[in-house]
């Protein structure tokens, strides 16, 4: 009767264990995702899974161009998928379909095509000491920091950075940000 209980206590602390682990993983290391919505086409499409690195922020400042992954502000369990584009302290501005950071054009490719509308971006933006000006790469389907609804995203709010595609599978691999 030892021996069962024994192992009975075994398996407890084994099963405890794992749920500890995969409570602290998905809470600051890395949660799973799904991209809802083609705004992040070509890079990310619609149905594809993701995981978020939720730690690497602890540890560095976010940059531009990274795809990151932020609660929506309206809707519980609603989260966006978008690119860093400009950066705490940073003036930004779209400007006949190009976007400028504290006056210069922005040398990207990640848009789809020219911006058609600004929004807020159509007037100067600058930007906090802790906040990021975010935008689809599929610029004109995308509800992004151009809208009041999104606006800038401030540090805090920030998820993570999206890390590996890991569906479809003829797509898995790490994300690149550069």
């Amino acid at each position: 009767m030892k021996d069962v209980i024994k192992e009975l206590a075994g398996w407890i602390i084994s099963i405890l264990l794992i749920v500890a682990a995969s409570y602290l993983i998905v809470t600051f290391v890395g949660q799973r995702t799904q991209v809802s919505g083609s705004s992040m086409e070509t890079t990310l499409s619609d149905g594809d899974h993701l995981v978020v690195d939720k730690i690497s922020y602890r540890f560095r400042e976010p940059q531009r161009y990274e795809i990151v992954v932020f609660p929506y502000r309206y809707e519980k369990n609603t989260y966006y998928i978008k690119r860093i584009i400009g950066l705490p302290g940073e003036t930004v501005q779209i400007v006949d379909g190009y976007i400028y950071i504290n006056g210069k054009q922005l040398d990207e490719h990640y848009g789809n095509e020219i911006i058609e509308e600004a929004g807020m971006a159509a007037e100067p933006i600058t930007l906090g000491e802790d906040e990021y000006f975010v935008m689809g790469d599929n610029r004109n389907n995308s509800q992004d920091s151009r809208v009041s609804d999104v606006g800038a995203i401030h540090r805090n709010e920030l998820m993570g950075r999206a890390w590996i595609r890991i569906w479809p599978f003829d797509k898995f691999g790490v994300i690149k940000h550069e």
